[in-house]
């Protein structure tokens, strides 16, 4: 029996330095994004004055999943970071890999669930196709990983799943037979060559860009995106005088870093963004690895993101098809639990200390993830050559 499913049953400009903008995104400014309504002065006034409103322990709870959910890493040099080594020996790691296997050492098994399978790849790339490096926009993806991602979507339907917004994660990528869905699964392109991309959905539309001369395109609602703007602004402002922190605008989210901010001072950012952020009930903040997110409060994520692609590419409701996401951050855990839940296929959890996820299998590092995609690309080629 083939295909066993492998799973269990007019202001000053901003200072550009701090506000990470793709040079393809539109220039920054109030003038011309913030509504005229009072929203951004109360904005203002309410992280200059009403910074101090949450109690210790909220933002002490904050920063305990600030902590957990940014483990102390090593130095590689002087941009690349990685997570520290673990001792192979160690009872809870052995433990933990029992549960979430390596990718490569369990190849074979996964093999013996994908034989008759068409396969779909969904990819973080912060982390996972890319270092995690001081400075996001170092994020820089190697021209072997580049290669090896293009070879892979030339045998599997290949998307990347990014917080970043769509621009800047393709700037890094630079693949145009890939989709790309940015700001956590709230803005998808894809190649034009896929032409049911889309159908079904209220929000498909088709615009030019530099991703091809026309793409295909989901996209949150556009209201939320001067809200989005106008809370990048406020962000900037507020946390100018915080050492190390950088605010990074991606569309239909903001992200503020504090990889480079001492720890001392995490709950400071962290006060400083939830007290401006309660003053808009419509947008979250989330965190992941050492950042901030704030988000539209909307039923959206990179689960939701996984199943509408499969499902515009004809993919849903399928047997004989086994969809593979890899990433390495809590958003990450959305699209494992959906695949999960939905027996759709599998998560690779990219991460070489032990977490509690919903991904089946795990990789350590980049590096283990260029293998994983070797290998698959290594076994793809190989059976269509033994094809009579």
């Amino acid at each position: 029996m083939c295909g066993s499913s492998p799973i269990p049953s007019e202001s000053a400009p901003l200072n550009n330095s701090r506000l990470e903008l793709s040079s393809n995104i539109i220039s920054y400014s109030v003038a011309a994004h913030v509504p005229s309504s009072s929203l951004y002065s109360s904005a203002l006034s309410k992280s200059k004055g009403v910074l101090g409103k949450f109690d210790d322990a909220y933002v002490s709870g904050w920063l305990d999943a600030m902590k957990s959910s940014s483990p102390p890493c090593k130095q590689l040099n002087m941009d690349v970071i990685s997570e520290p080594s673990i001792d192979e020996t160690n009872e809870a790691y052995c433990t933990w890999m029992m549960r979430h296997p390596s990718a490569l050492t369990s190849f074979e098994q996964i093999l013996s669930s994908i034989r008759c399978k068409k396969i779909a790849l969904f990819l973080d790339y912060d982390g996972t196709l890319s270092p995690i490096v001081d400075n996001p926009d170092f994020a820089i993806m190697s021209n072997e990983m580049r290669a090896v991602v293009k070879s892979a979507s030339k045998y599997f339907p290949t998307a990347i799943i990014s917080g970043r917004s769509c621009e800047k994660v393709y700037k890094f990528v630079k693949l145009t037979e890939l989709y790309y869905a940015g700001s956590h699964g709230m803005d998808i392109m894809g190649p034009t060559r896929k032409n049911n991309f889309g159908d079904g959905h209220a929000n498909y539309t088709v615009k030019n860009d530099e991703l091809g001369n026309g793409v295909h395109l989901f996209q949150a609602p556009s209201e939320f995106l001067p809200i989005i703007n106008e809370v990048c602004s406020s962000l900037v402002d507020i946390t100018e005088d915080i050492l190390g922190a950088k605010v990074e605008y991606n569309k239909y989210c903001v992200s503020v870093h504090y990889r480079l901010v001492d720890e001392k001072l995490w709950p400071e950012v962290a006060r400083r963004v939830l007290s401006l952020v309660d003053g808009y009930p419509r947008l979250r903040v989330t965190h992941g690895r050492k950042v901030l997110e704030i988000r539209p409060v909307i039923d959206w994520n990179k689960g939701k993101a996984v199943e509408f692609l499969l499902k515009s590419l004809g993919l849903s409701n399928r047997d004989d098809v086994l969809a593979i996401h890899m990433g390495d951050d809590k958003t990450d855990e959305d699209a494992f639990k959906v695949l999960r839940d939905s027996n759709l296929g599998f998560g690779i959890l990219v991460s070489s200390v032990p977490k509690e996820t919903n991904a089946f299998y795990s990789l350590r590092d980049p590096s283990e993830v260029m293998e994983f995609l070797k290998s698959l690309v290594k076994w793809k080629e190989d059976s269509a050559t033994a094809a009579p």
